[in-house]
């Protein structure tokens, strides 16, 4: 069965130079898909033409001038965002033209312009953005939201928890554990949102909820579903995006151009450097944002060709595995058990 993915070409930090080659990458690993580049037709042109491996039968171009900015406002990217590539990529899923939508763009405005075209599905109060993050164990985990939502009550954290543990699922999880994110283990510690929370979650037999996790057990492994607010996650995520690159940096400066040290250093810290290389956003780009009638998809702004790739992919597996349908059934099957 064909599907198809509408990619806002010009979004992120890079534009075309990486968004075209990625599309490539992703249309050569998915003989199925059909991608919609939407942007500046000149500047996807040019860079089509570097590609000579390019499946062009199953590409689209759709031009258009505008460019929401990075720097602009999400109310004001709402009011002018007609005729911008990142709002057509999203019509296109409204309309039906194009399974999912992938943007680097401003995330802001890609939350509020989704929200607005897409709507919500039936029971969700607020979208969450939940991607994969590595652990020490090898098994990656799912942590959401990443700053779609400031503040939340506790039946939306609730909802966040269903929606994760859905994705979780299809990507191989057999009853995900689900944790909360907390600043202690022990009942009596948190705050009276993060608790009532998790009394709806011991009270819900279709999640597998396991307790709190504090924030130095995020990468751990020891919960397959990590749900907190906007306002924390996205503080922890790029917390540990700064730690990395920290201590990558601070190790190359230590070591410098000298031959000898290069050498010792590769071979006495090769493994520990590639564990922090492993908390690069780019290993596992593509945030979903989860709770909409469509599939979108936010790649990070500095992502590479591989990492855009991998962002496409994502759409691709939630097109397959129809995830808002997904989400829907089980967010029904959960309110109708909490009413009875």
């Amino acid at each position: 069965m064909g599907l198809s993915v509408a990619v806002d070409a010009m979004g992120g930090d890079f534009g075309p130079q990486v968004t075209v080659p990625a599309v490539v990458q992703a249309l050569l690993q998915n003989p199925a898909l059909k991608v919609i580049l939407i942007g500046d037709k000149a500047e996807i042109s040019s860079q089509l033409t570097l590609l000579i491996h390019a499946p062009l039968s199953r590409i689209q171009i759709v031009h258009c001038e505008h460019v929401i900015g990075n720097d602009t406002h999400p109310a004001q990217a709402l009011r002018r965002s007609a005729g911008s590539s990142m709002r057509v990529a999203l019509e296109m899923v409204e309309r039906g033209d194009a399974d999912a939508c992938v943007s680097a763009g401003n995330t802001g405005a890609l939350v509020g312009l989704s929200r607005y075209l897409l709507k919500l599905l039936p029971g969700v109060e607020k979208p969450a953005l939940i991607s994969m993050i590595p652990t020490l164990i090898g098994q990656k985990s799912f942590l959401l939201d990443l700053g779609a939502n400031v503040a939340c009550d506790a039946d939306t954290l609730f909802q966040f928890a269903v929606m994760g543990s859905v994705l979780a699922e299809q990507h191989g999880y057999s009853s995900p554990k689900v944790a909360l994110l907390n600043i202690g283990e022990e009942d009596i510690k948190g705050n009276d949102l993060v608790k009532r929370c998790a009394e709806l979650l011991s009270q819900s037999p279709d999640v597998n909820y396991t307790g709190y996790i504090e924030g130095d057990q995020i990468y751990s492994g020891a919960a397959d579903v990590i749900v907190c607010d906007g306002f924390v996650g996205n503080v922890c995520l790029k917390t540990s995006e700064g730690v990395a690159r920290m201590f990558v940096d601070a190790m190359r400066n230590a070591v410098g151009m000298h031959p000898v040290k290069r050498w010792i250093a590769k071979w006495l810290f090769s493994g520990l450097i590639n564990d922090f290389k492993q908390l690069n956003p780019d290993q596992y780009n593509g945030a979903s944002l989860l709770g909409l009638r469509g599939i979108v998809v936010k790649s990070h702004g500095r992502a590479d060709i591989a990492a855009f790739t991998h962002a496409i992919n994502e759409a691709v597996l939630e097109v397959q595995h129809q995830i808002p349908t997904k989400i829907s059934d089980r967010l029904e099957a959960v309110l109708l058990e909490r009413h009875y």
